[in-house]
Protein backbone atom coordinates (compact mmCIF):
# COMPACT_ATOMS: atom_id res chain seq x y z
CA UNK A 1 0.00 0.00 0.00
CA UNK A 2 1.07 3.56 -1.07
CA UNK A 3 2.53 6.03 1.55
CA UNK A 4 2.23 9.41 0.17
CA UNK A 5 3.61 11.49 2.53
CA UNK A 6 6.65 8.93 2.90
CA UNK A 7 7.10 9.62 -0.68
CA UNK A 8 7.03 13.38 -0.25
CA UNK A 9 9.91 12.93 2.80
CA UNK A 10 12.08 10.80 -0.03
CA UNK A 11 11.17 13.14 -2.64
CA UNK A 12 14.33 14.57 -4.30
CA UNK A 13 13.78 17.75 -4.29
CA UNK A 14 12.46 18.06 -0.73
CA UNK A 15 15.76 16.55 0.70
CA UNK A 16 17.91 18.25 -1.62
CA UNK A 17 18.55 22.36 0.14
CA UNK A 18 18.52 24.18 -2.85
CA UNK A 19 14.55 22.70 -3.71
CA UNK A 20 12.75 22.45 -1.00
CA UNK A 21 11.42 25.80 -0.38
CA UNK A 22 9.84 25.89 -4.39
CA UNK A 23 9.02 22.09 -2.96
CA UNK A 24 7.38 23.55 -0.06
CA UNK A 25 5.65 26.39 -2.17
CA UNK A 26 3.98 23.69 -4.16
CA UNK A 27 1.90 21.80 -1.37
CA UNK A 28 -1.16 23.72 -1.48
CA UNK A 29 -3.97 23.17 1.64
CA UNK A 30 -6.00 21.08 -1.09
CA UNK A 31 -3.01 19.17 -1.68
CA UNK A 32 -1.55 18.68 1.79
CA UNK A 33 -5.22 17.47 2.81
CA UNK A 34 -5.29 15.02 0.06
CA UNK A 35 -2.06 13.64 0.80
CA UNK A 36 -2.94 13.03 4.34
CA UNK A 37 -5.92 11.61 4.39
CA UNK A 38 -4.70 8.99 1.77
CA UNK A 39 -1.39 8.38 4.37
CA UNK A 40 -4.01 7.92 7.38
CA UNK A 41 -5.66 5.27 5.15
CA UNK A 42 -2.73 3.42 4.59
CA UNK A 43 -1.61 3.64 8.24
CA UNK A 44 -0.37 0.51 10.09
CA UNK A 45 -1.73 -0.50 12.78
CA UNK A 46 -0.04 -2.17 15.98
CA UNK A 47 -3.31 -2.72 17.50
CA UNK A 48 -5.02 -4.71 14.67
CA UNK A 49 -2.15 -6.99 14.69
CA UNK A 50 -2.60 -8.11 18.32
CA UNK A 51 0.12 -6.08 19.78
CA UNK A 52 0.49 -2.84 21.71
CA UNK A 53 2.12 0.56 21.30
CA UNK A 54 3.86 1.00 24.36
CA UNK A 55 5.98 -1.94 26.04
CA UNK A 56 8.05 -2.42 28.92
CA UNK A 57 11.93 -2.45 27.58
CA UNK A 58 14.31 -4.83 29.03
CA UNK A 59 17.76 -5.56 28.92
CA UNK A 60 20.74 -3.13 29.58
CA UNK A 61 20.46 -0.02 29.40
CA UNK A 62 22.74 1.93 26.71
CA UNK A 63 25.62 3.36 28.69
CA UNK A 64 27.85 5.18 26.21
CA UNK A 65 26.89 7.27 22.91
CA UNK A 66 26.27 5.99 19.89
CA UNK A 67 25.73 8.85 17.10
CA UNK A 68 22.78 7.20 15.21
CA UNK A 69 20.95 6.16 17.60
CA UNK A 70 21.22 10.00 19.20
CA UNK A 71 17.19 10.85 19.32
CA UNK A 72 16.31 8.01 21.00
CA UNK A 73 18.76 8.54 23.69
CA UNK A 74 17.73 12.02 23.82
CA UNK A 75 14.36 10.83 23.94
CA UNK A 76 14.64 8.66 26.89
CA UNK A 77 16.85 11.64 28.96
CA UNK A 78 14.00 14.02 28.02
CA UNK A 79 10.99 11.29 29.37
CA UNK A 80 12.82 10.63 32.23
CA UNK A 81 13.82 14.61 33.45
CA UNK A 82 10.12 15.97 32.14
CA UNK A 83 8.60 13.86 34.62
CA UNK A 84 4.76 14.53 35.90
CA UNK A 85 5.76 17.86 34.86
CA UNK A 86 6.38 17.62 31.58
CA UNK A 87 8.27 20.50 29.64
CA UNK A 88 6.93 24.44 29.44
CA UNK A 89 5.96 25.30 25.73
CA UNK A 90 7.26 29.06 25.02
CA UNK A 91 4.97 32.05 25.49
CA UNK A 92 3.24 30.45 27.50
CA UNK A 93 1.14 28.20 25.95
CA UNK A 94 0.83 25.14 27.90
CA UNK A 95 3.21 21.90 28.71
CA UNK A 96 3.69 18.83 26.85
CA UNK A 97 3.80 15.97 29.16
CA UNK A 98 5.89 13.45 27.92
CA UNK A 99 4.85 9.64 28.04
CA UNK A 100 7.47 7.55 26.55
CA UNK A 101 10.32 7.64 23.24
CA UNK A 102 10.29 5.05 20.48
CA UNK A 103 6.73 4.09 20.51
CA UNK A 104 5.89 1.67 18.24
CA UNK A 105 4.35 2.43 14.55
CA UNK A 106 4.21 -0.72 12.92
CA UNK A 107 5.04 -3.87 13.70
CA UNK A 108 7.48 -6.05 11.20
CA UNK A 109 11.09 -5.40 9.32
CA UNK A 110 11.77 -1.99 9.26
CA UNK A 111 12.36 -2.75 4.71
CA UNK A 112 9.22 -4.26 4.50
CA UNK A 113 7.79 -3.02 1.29
CA UNK A 114 4.56 -2.36 2.14
CA UNK A 115 5.40 0.49 5.41
CA UNK A 116 8.85 0.99 4.47
CA UNK A 117 9.78 4.20 5.73
CA UNK A 118 8.02 4.22 8.89
CA UNK A 119 9.45 2.96 12.21
CA UNK A 120 9.10 4.51 15.69
CA UNK A 121 7.24 7.53 16.92
CA UNK A 122 10.34 9.84 18.11
CA UNK A 123 8.04 10.74 21.02
CA UNK A 124 4.41 10.50 21.85
CA UNK A 125 3.29 12.74 24.66
CA UNK A 126 0.08 14.75 25.70
CA UNK A 127 -0.32 18.26 25.14
CA UNK A 128 -2.29 21.52 25.61
CA UNK A 129 -6.01 20.76 25.75
CA UNK A 130 -4.78 16.93 26.47
CA UNK A 131 -4.53 16.23 22.55
CA UNK A 132 -1.75 13.62 21.89
CA UNK A 133 1.24 15.32 20.96
CA UNK A 134 3.63 13.62 18.20
CA UNK A 135 7.18 14.68 18.61
CA UNK A 136 9.73 14.39 15.47
CA UNK A 137 13.07 15.26 16.59
CA UNK A 138 16.66 16.22 14.95
CA UNK A 139 19.37 16.30 17.16
CA UNK A 140 22.68 18.28 16.00
CA UNK A 141 25.32 18.77 18.49
CA UNK A 142 26.53 22.31 19.26
CA UNK A 143 29.99 22.08 17.67
CA UNK A 144 28.69 20.25 14.28
CA UNK A 145 29.55 22.03 11.01
CA UNK A 146 26.57 20.77 8.80
CA UNK A 147 23.47 19.01 9.26
CA UNK A 148 22.79 15.57 7.95
CA UNK A 149 22.89 14.42 3.92
CA UNK A 150 19.87 15.24 2.32
CA UNK A 151 18.17 16.37 5.83
CA UNK A 152 15.84 19.61 5.23
CA UNK A 153 13.49 21.27 7.27
CA UNK A 154 10.49 20.00 5.03
CA UNK A 155 11.79 16.47 5.09
CA UNK A 156 11.22 16.80 8.62
CA UNK A 157 7.98 18.44 8.61
CA UNK A 158 6.84 15.48 6.64
CA UNK A 159 8.19 12.94 8.39
CA UNK A 160 5.98 14.33 11.52
CA UNK A 161 3.43 14.66 9.38
CA UNK A 162 3.61 11.08 8.42
CA UNK A 163 3.26 9.85 12.03
CA UNK A 164 0.53 12.59 12.89
CA UNK A 165 -1.63 10.23 10.17
CA UNK A 166 -0.63 7.29 11.93
CA UNK A 167 -1.91 8.17 15.56
CA UNK A 168 -4.95 9.88 14.14
CA UNK A 169 -5.99 6.40 12.10
CA UNK A 170 -5.41 4.31 15.39
CA UNK A 171 -6.57 7.38 17.56
CA UNK A 172 -9.12 5.38 19.91
CA UNK A 173 -6.26 2.36 21.08
CA UNK A 174 -3.57 4.73 21.66
CA UNK A 175 -6.20 6.69 23.79
CA UNK A 176 -7.38 3.43 25.50
CA UNK A 177 -3.26 2.71 25.68
CA UNK A 178 -2.72 5.44 27.27
CA UNK A 179 -5.36 5.52 30.28
CA UNK A 180 -4.31 2.04 31.22
CA UNK A 181 -0.67 2.53 31.06
CA UNK A 182 -0.22 6.02 32.01
CA UNK A 183 -3.55 7.38 33.64
CA UNK A 184 -4.05 10.70 31.14
CA UNK A 185 -7.13 10.40 29.10
CA UNK A 186 -6.59 12.28 25.05
CA UNK A 187 -9.04 14.09 24.14
CA UNK A 188 -10.64 12.70 20.44
CA UNK A 189 -8.96 15.32 18.25
CA UNK A 190 -6.85 14.94 15.29
CA UNK A 191 -2.53 15.07 17.09
CA UNK A 192 -1.05 18.13 17.51
CA UNK A 193 2.75 18.02 15.77
CA UNK A 194 5.37 19.57 17.24
CA UNK A 195 8.97 19.52 15.19
CA UNK A 196 11.49 19.61 17.65
CA UNK A 197 14.91 20.09 17.03
CA UNK A 198 18.59 21.50 18.76
CA UNK A 199 19.30 24.87 18.06
CA UNK A 200 22.60 23.95 15.83
CA UNK A 201 19.86 22.30 13.00
CA UNK A 202 17.88 25.58 12.61
CA UNK A 203 21.04 27.45 12.71
CA UNK A 204 23.09 25.03 10.27
CA UNK A 205 19.19 25.20 8.31
CA UNK A 206 19.82 28.99 8.30
CA UNK A 207 23.10 29.30 7.21
CA UNK A 208 23.43 27.30 4.33
CA UNK A 209 23.99 29.42 1.17
CA UNK A 210 21.00 28.02 -0.85
CA UNK A 211 18.88 28.89 2.17
CA UNK A 212 19.36 32.03 3.36
CA UNK A 213 16.49 34.18 3.89
CA UNK A 214 13.18 33.75 5.03
CA UNK A 215 11.48 32.56 1.76
CA UNK A 216 11.95 28.49 3.39
CA UNK A 217 10.76 30.22 7.06
CA UNK A 218 7.44 31.50 5.43
CA UNK A 219 6.57 28.58 3.32
CA UNK A 220 7.07 26.32 6.88
CA UNK A 221 5.11 28.95 8.59
CA UNK A 222 2.23 29.13 6.07
CA UNK A 223 2.07 25.04 6.03
CA UNK A 224 1.19 25.16 9.95
CA UNK A 225 -0.99 27.96 9.83
CA UNK A 226 -2.84 25.90 6.93
CA UNK A 227 -2.96 22.61 8.45
CA UNK A 228 -5.55 22.85 11.40
CA UNK A 229 -8.51 23.51 8.57
CA UNK A 230 -6.65 21.23 6.28
CA UNK A 231 -6.27 18.30 8.37
CA UNK A 232 -6.79 18.86 11.86
CA UNK A 233 -2.98 18.63 12.96
CA UNK A 234 -2.00 21.80 14.81
CA UNK A 235 1.83 21.87 13.67
CA UNK A 236 4.62 24.41 16.09
CA UNK A 237 8.62 24.71 15.04
CA UNK A 238 10.84 24.22 18.61
CA UNK A 239 14.03 24.38 19.35
CA UNK A 240 15.25 22.12 22.21
CA UNK A 241 18.07 23.76 24.04
CA UNK A 242 20.09 21.23 26.51
CA UNK A 243 23.20 22.18 28.54
CA UNK A 244 26.70 20.85 27.66
CA UNK A 245 27.15 18.51 24.54
CA UNK A 246 25.85 16.52 23.59
CA UNK A 247 23.30 17.66 26.29
CA UNK A 248 22.71 14.11 28.42
CA UNK A 249 24.99 11.53 30.07
CA UNK A 250 24.66 7.93 31.25
CA UNK A 251 24.02 6.28 34.40
CA UNK A 252 23.31 3.08 35.95
CA UNK A 253 19.44 3.38 34.46
CA UNK A 254 20.28 5.04 30.77
CA UNK A 255 20.60 8.29 29.62
CA UNK A 256 20.09 11.34 31.80
CA UNK A 257 20.14 15.18 30.82
CA UNK A 258 23.18 17.22 31.99
CA UNK A 259 21.22 19.96 32.92
CA UNK A 260 17.89 21.68 32.05
CA UNK A 261 16.29 21.01 29.17
CA UNK A 262 14.33 24.24 27.92
CA UNK A 263 11.79 24.29 24.81
CA UNK A 264 11.87 27.86 22.48
CA UNK A 265 10.78 29.38 19.58
CA UNK A 266 12.38 27.88 16.64
CA UNK A 267 13.05 30.54 14.81
CA UNK A 268 12.11 34.76 15.70
CA UNK A 269 8.83 35.28 14.45
CA UNK A 270 9.87 38.17 11.83
CA UNK A 271 11.90 35.29 10.68
CA UNK A 272 9.81 34.60 7.56
CA UNK A 273 8.76 38.03 6.58
CA UNK A 274 10.53 38.58 2.95
CA UNK A 275 11.33 41.88 2.36
CA UNK A 276 11.55 43.81 -0.43
CA UNK A 277 14.51 44.34 -2.67
CA UNK A 278 15.65 48.10 -2.43
CA UNK A 279 15.25 49.98 -5.35
CA UNK A 280 18.47 50.79 -7.02
CA UNK A 281 19.71 54.19 -6.73
CA UNK A 282 20.01 56.65 -9.65
CA UNK A 283 23.48 56.56 -10.75
CA UNK A 284 24.42 60.52 -10.33
CA UNK A 285 26.56 61.58 -13.60
CA UNK A 286 29.25 63.94 -12.94
CA UNK A 287 30.69 65.79 -15.04
CA UNK A 288 34.74 65.76 -15.76
CA UNK A 289 36.28 68.70 -14.80
CA UNK A 290 37.21 71.17 -17.80
CA UNK A 291 40.56 71.00 -18.85
CA UNK A 292 42.15 74.43 -18.67
CA UNK A 293 43.94 75.48 -21.66
CA UNK A 294 46.95 77.56 -20.54
CA UNK A 295 47.77 80.92 -22.91
CA UNK A 296 50.13 80.76 -25.55
CA UNK A 297 53.31 82.58 -24.86
CA UNK A 298 55.15 82.93 -28.29
CA UNK A 299 51.90 84.50 -28.89
CA UNK A 300 51.13 88.33 -28.67
CA UNK A 301 48.20 89.25 -26.40
CA UNK A 302 45.67 90.75 -29.17
CA UNK A 303 42.93 93.26 -27.98
CA UNK A 304 39.56 92.09 -28.04
CA UNK A 305 37.47 92.60 -31.23
CA UNK A 306 34.33 91.09 -31.90
CA UNK A 307 35.02 91.01 -35.33
CA UNK A 308 38.14 89.29 -35.44
CA UNK A 309 38.97 85.26 -34.90
CA UNK A 310 40.32 83.45 -32.29
CA UNK A 311 41.57 79.83 -31.64
CA UNK A 312 42.39 78.13 -28.23
CA UNK A 313 45.64 79.47 -26.47
CA UNK A 314 45.30 83.18 -27.62
CA UNK A 315 45.39 85.92 -25.04
CA UNK A 316 43.29 88.69 -25.39
CA UNK A 317 42.82 92.17 -23.75
CA UNK A 318 39.47 93.29 -22.61
CA UNK A 319 38.44 96.77 -22.19
CA UNK A 320 35.60 95.17 -18.55
CA UNK A 321 37.60 91.76 -17.91
CA UNK A 322 41.03 92.40 -18.44
CA UNK A 323 43.18 89.77 -19.54
CA UNK A 324 42.20 85.99 -20.59
CA UNK A 325 43.35 83.02 -22.17
CA UNK A 326 40.72 81.43 -24.97
CA UNK A 327 39.64 77.91 -23.97
CA UNK A 328 37.72 76.84 -27.00
CA UNK A 329 34.63 77.17 -28.96
CA UNK A 330 31.32 77.69 -27.05
CA UNK A 331 28.84 77.32 -30.05
CA UNK A 332 29.07 78.95 -34.00
CA UNK A 333 30.17 82.97 -33.34
CA UNK A 334 31.27 82.11 -29.80
CA UNK A 335 34.34 81.60 -27.52
CA UNK A 336 34.87 80.75 -23.79
CA UNK A 337 37.69 82.79 -22.24
CA UNK A 338 39.33 82.37 -18.89
CA UNK A 339 39.74 85.69 -16.82
CA UNK A 340 41.81 84.85 -13.77
CA UNK A 341 39.16 82.07 -11.71
CA UNK A 342 36.10 82.81 -13.85
CA UNK A 343 34.80 82.20 -17.36
CA UNK A 344 32.96 83.95 -19.63
CA UNK A 345 31.93 83.51 -23.40
CA UNK A 346 32.64 86.15 -25.51
CA UNK A 347 31.49 86.64 -29.40
CA UNK A 348 34.10 86.83 -32.34
CA UNK A 349 34.43 86.60 -36.09
CA UNK A 350 31.07 89.02 -36.06
CA UNK A 351 31.46 91.29 -39.48
CA UNK A 352 32.26 94.69 -38.98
Amino acid sequence: MSHPLVALANDKAVRQAAEFRDAAALLSKERLAETYAAERSAAPSVHGAGRTYFVDRSGKPPAERRKNRDEEHLGAALVRAAGDAGLELPDGAGRIHLLDYQVRAKIGPIDEPATRGIARFDLLGVGPGDRLAVIQMRYVEPAATRCRIGDTPLRLLFEGLTYCAIADANRAALSQEIVERFGRTVVDDAPLLFVLATPRYWELCRKRSTQKGAGWIRELERIASEAPAAIGVTVQYLALRLEGSPGWNYGADGPVLSGHARLLPAWEPSAGRVRPKPKPRPRVRTEPAPQIVEGDLSRPVRAYNVSDSYRAGDRISHPKLGTGVVQGSAGPGKIRVRFDERQSVLVHERSA
